[in-house]
């Protein structure tokens, strides 16, 4: 497939003249990954610069060049000067692959947490209601005839666009998808029509980014910012940011709640560590769940997912067969039986909020006697500030805290755990240099009174150490002293 250079480019705003026909047959943003006939974007990342790059990319076939308007000296391609390359990259994309998003229903959500829980929980409705779902996050791409693969929560515009392409081709008709505040910030869903947009909550997360709160809400309010007046914004009101949200929407706003008072609320809820089970009313709607999903934030998620449901008309049917077959989430809230009579809970939380809101819920379901032990780290390279609010929350409900390294990336392991002990109180820890030591130490310790609780790394199947993904799994090491299915 190739595209003309002037065509592709017609939704920029350009510092230069006439741009003529050159055939396009690509567009690339690394110049180690360009072909000949490729048009290479230069984007300024955190990294390295690209512009840095374009003699790399003219070298390997580049047809032409976008770039921020650096003098890059005279180019024997065309050259492209725009404002924002990375914005630029986001209109060219969805040009190239002939605005797929606009042919299909696309969900976007996002929040500090939750995300991956209600993407699966409303994928596993449209799938009951016979809709060609896919979805997109952080498990990866979940499409039937499609390869799993993980990257970012949300792809580069260049990828989506024609993931998105793709899927519209093989008669996909409606997206899930979980948009992270990087994604928003970055332009990389700027040319995404989105018909629904999910807000969560949003609680201290990525500040080594965003810097500060205010900037991360304003990243996120981008998505409702974007919703067409035909589109809807499904808020949850439950968070404190939720009546913020709902002042940016540009779109009409389905809010939720646990109690009433909210357009989708619970009319009865149980929510103990067997699940959630009640009625969820919205309007004259009645729909019956029995999820065996467990916790006040799961029951959130849930209203997240059904209030998105019932703004596309999905069936009351579909709509709690959607919910209560969701078993469990992957890498969330998951939970385990060990040969030994103990239980293991493994979940992805990474923040303090959802520290708190984990502990909590399992604290509050443990039976007398029991006792918790909790194994977790930090990442490297990120937020350190919550480094000793996770470890706070972590004594507040666990008897016993084993401090493992958590993707430490390019940063001293002693220096993230020396963050993560300033929040201790007591001494309530052991410091483990290698994290399966210290799980197989737990699960081996573990009696039927035992609930060991792993945090952070979910379904990960690395460890990220000096650049380099190491094979490392705390699923895998689980299963070793668990019960069979």
């Amino acid at each position: 497939m190739t595209f003309p250079l002037n065509k592709l480019v017609t939704g920029l705003v350009y510092q230069n003249g006439d741009v003529p026909p050159t055939p396009i047959n690509g567009i690339v943003t690394h110049a180690d990954r360009v072909k000949s006939g490729n048009l290479y974007i230069a984007i300024h990342g955190t990294q390295a610069d690209g512009h840095d790059f374009v003699p790399q990319a003219l070298d390997n076939g580049a047809a032409a060049v976008i770039s921020n308007g650096r003098d890059l000296g005279d180019l024997p391609v065309p050259q492209i000067k725009v404002g924002n390359p990375r914005k630029a990259a986001s209109i060219v994309s969805a040009e190239f692959f002939g605005h797929p998003s606009k042919s299909l229903h696309v969900t976007g959500i996002t929040g500090t947490n939750g995300k991956t829980t209600v993407a699966t929980l409303l994928n596993s409705i449209l799938t009951h209601a016979n809709y060609k779902t896919a979805q997109l996050g952080t498990l990866g791409v979940l499409a039937e005839g499609f390869a799993r693969d993980k990257t970012l929560t949300t792809p580069d515009p260049i990828s989506l666009h024609r993931l998105l392409a793709d899927l519209k081709a093989n008669g996909f008709t409606h997206i899930v998808m979980e948009v992270s505040s990087h994604a928003l910030d970055q332009h990389r869903v700027s040319d995404v029509k989105f018909n629904t947009a999910v807000h969560t909550n949003l609680t201290p997360e990525h500040l080594d980014y965003h810097e500060t709160m205010e900037d991360y809400f304003h990243a996120k309010a981008r998505l409702f910012k974007s919703l067409p007046i035909t589109g809807t914004s499904i808020i949850n009101m439950d968070d404190e940011s939720g009546g913020r949200f709902q002042k940016e929407s540009t779109a009409p706003v389905i809010t939720t709640a646990l109690q009433n008072g909210t357009d989708v609320s619970f009319k009865e809820i149980e929510n103990d560590l067997d699940g959630i089970r009640g009625i969820v009313k919205a309007g004259d709607l009645r729909v019956p769940i029995a999820s065996s999903l467990i916790g006040t934030f799961n029951a959130e998620n849930i209203l997240s997912a059904i209030a998105a449901a019932i703004t596309m008309g999905i069936p009351e049917e579909s709509i709690s067969n959607g919910i209560n077959s969701c078993t469990a989430i992957e890498g969330r809230m998951e939970r385990f039986t060990l040969t030994s009579g103990g239980t293991v809970i493994m979940d992805y939380a990474h923040t303090p909020d959802a520290y708190e809101k984990v502990l909590a819920t399992i604290k509050s379901s443990a039976k007398d006697g029991d006792r918790l032990t909790l194994i977790f780290g930090c990442g490297g390279d990120r937020d350190q500030q919550k480094r000793p609010l996770m470890a706070a929350a972590a004594e507040t409900y666990a008897d016993r805290c084993f401090v493992t390294p958590d993707n430490p990336r390019n940063e001293n392991l002693g220096s993230i755990n020396a963050d993560i002990l300033k929040g201790f109180s007591f001494n309530c820890y052991t410091v483990f240099d290698d994290r399966e030591t210290a799980l197989r130490t737990a699960l081996s310790e573990a009696s039927e009174s035992d609930v060991v609780i792993v945090l952070g790394k979910g379904r990960e199947n690395y460890q990220e150490i000096e650049n380099e993904k190491i094979p490392y799994s705390d699923f895998e090491i689980i299963q070793e002293f668990s019960h069979a299915d």
